[in-house]
C-alpha cells in the first residue's frame, strides 16, 4: 500500500509540475516503433516521455533533453531513458556524444512548464514579485533585468513587437530606456511601476505579452528552434517523425515553413528547368492539430497549442 501511495504522490507531483498538452495526438503522430530510438527535446514534467516509454519495448531507447535543472526531479527510474541537461539546440552534438547518429522520432513541446510559472523566484510570472530572471537555464548569464538594462531602444522595440505583439512596443521601449536612467528595474514590481503610465487595455494581458517577449529573448527561443529544425533533418531516419508543439504564431510559422521547404529559406528554382528540390520532409498534418474542448476544460494552458508533424522521406 505504501508503494502505491508513493507512486500516486509522485504522479501528483509530476501533474502539478506540468500537464502535457496534446498528449495522445502527439504519440499518434510519432508513430512509435517498439525498438526505436526517440528524443524528447523538452522533458519538463516528463508527461510525454512517460507515454512514449509505454510504447517502447525493452530494446527501445529514449533520450530526453532539458536545460532546467528542476526537470531532473521528474525522471522515472527506467533504464531505457537517458537524461541530457542541455538546450535542445545542441541535440545533434550530445546525441553523438552518446553514440547516436540517427533516430526514429523527435518531439519538442515549446511551452513553458507550469512549474516555471508557479515558482515565484524564477521571475516568469506577473503574479509575483521577484527578481526579473526568466532564465530557463540558470547557468547562462543574461537575465531579463540585464536585458532591460543593456539592450538599445531599437532592440527592445523589436523584441516587444515581434515576440509579444505589444501594440505600443515603440513607446514601451522608449519608456524603459528613459526610466532606467533614473530608477532601478531589477524586480517585477519595479518594472511594472516603471511602465505603468503607458500600459494599454487589460493590464494582465498587456504584461503577459510583455513578459512573453522578454522570456523568448532572454532564452533565444527562436534561435534554438531554428537550430533544432535544421539538425532534425540530418538526425531522422527515413520514415522517422518530427512532432513540434508551438504556442506562439512566430514559432508556428517557422515550423510550418520549414516542414514545407525542408529549410528556413525557400530554395530557388533551377534556372534552366524551373524545378525546385523536393523537401526531405513529408507533411503529416496539413493543418495544425489543436486541443479538443475536453482538453481545454482540463487544461486552459492548452488553448494556444498547435501540433505539427512531418516525416523524413
Amino acid at each position: 500500500m505504501k508503494q502505491q501511495n508513493d507512486n500516486q504522490s509522485n504522479q501528483d507531483d509530476q501533474s502539478a509540475y506540468h500537464v502535457p498538452v496534446l498528449l495522445h495526438e502527439t504519440i499518434e503522430g510519432l508513430n512509435i516503433k517498439s525498438d526505436g530510438i526517440y528524443v524528447d527535446c523538452t522533458f519538463g514534467g516528463g508527461g510525454h516521455s512517460r507515454e512514449i516509454l509505454k510504447y517502447l519495448g525493452e530494446n527501445g531507447r529514449l533520450y530526453v533533453f532539458d536545460q532546467d535543472a528542476d526537470a531532473e526531479q521528474n525522471l522515472p527510474d527506467d533504464s531505457r531513458l537517458f537524461f541530457i541537461r542541455q538546450n535542445f539546440r545542441h541535440v545533434q552534438k550530445f546525441l553523438r556524444v552518446n553514440k547516436v547518429n540517427a533516430v526514429d522520432g523527435i518531439l519538442a513541446d515549446l511551452g513553458v512548464s507550469s512549474h516555471q510559472f508557479d515558482e515565484a523566484e524564477r521571475g516568469f510570472s506577473i503574479r509575483f514579485d521577484a527578481l526579473l530572471d526568466m532564465r530557463m537555464d540558470n547557468r547562462q548569464t543574461l537575465t531579463a533585468a540585464a536585458l532591460l538594462k543593456e539592450f538599445s531602444e531599437k532592440e527592445l522595440h523589436r523584441i516587444f513587437e515581434q515576440y509579444g505583439e505589444v501594440t505600443n512596443s515603440r513607446t514601451l521601449a522608449k519608456t524603459i530606456v528613459a526610466a532606467r536612467n533614473h530608477v532601478a528595474i531589477n524586480t517585477i514590481n519595479e518594472f511594472k511601476q516603471a511602465i505603468h503610465s503607458i500600459v494599454k487595455g487589460n493590464p494582465n494581458k498587456y504584461f503577459a505579452q510583455v513578459f512573453q517577449a522578454l522570456r523568448i529573448a532572454v532564452n533565444d527561443e527562436m534561435g534554438a528552434l531554428k537550430d533544432l529544425l535544421e539538425q532534425s533533418v540530418d538526425l531522422l531516419k527515413p520514415g522517422g517523425r518530427l512532432a513540434i508543439i508551438t504556442f506562439h504564431s512566430l514559432e508556428d510559422r517557422m515550423v510550418k515553413n520549414f516542414f514545407r521547404h525542408g529549410a528556413h529559406e525557400e530554395t530557388e528554382a533551377d534556372e534552366i528547368y524551373g524545378t525546385k528540390p523536393q523537401s526531405p520532409l513529408k507533411i503529416i498534418t496539413r493543418k495544425p492539430i489543436e486541443a479538443s474542448q475536453e482538453e481545454l476544460k482540463r487544461n486552459s494552458r492548452s488553448r494556444s497549442a498547435k501540433l505539427r508533424v512531418a516525416e523524413k522521406q
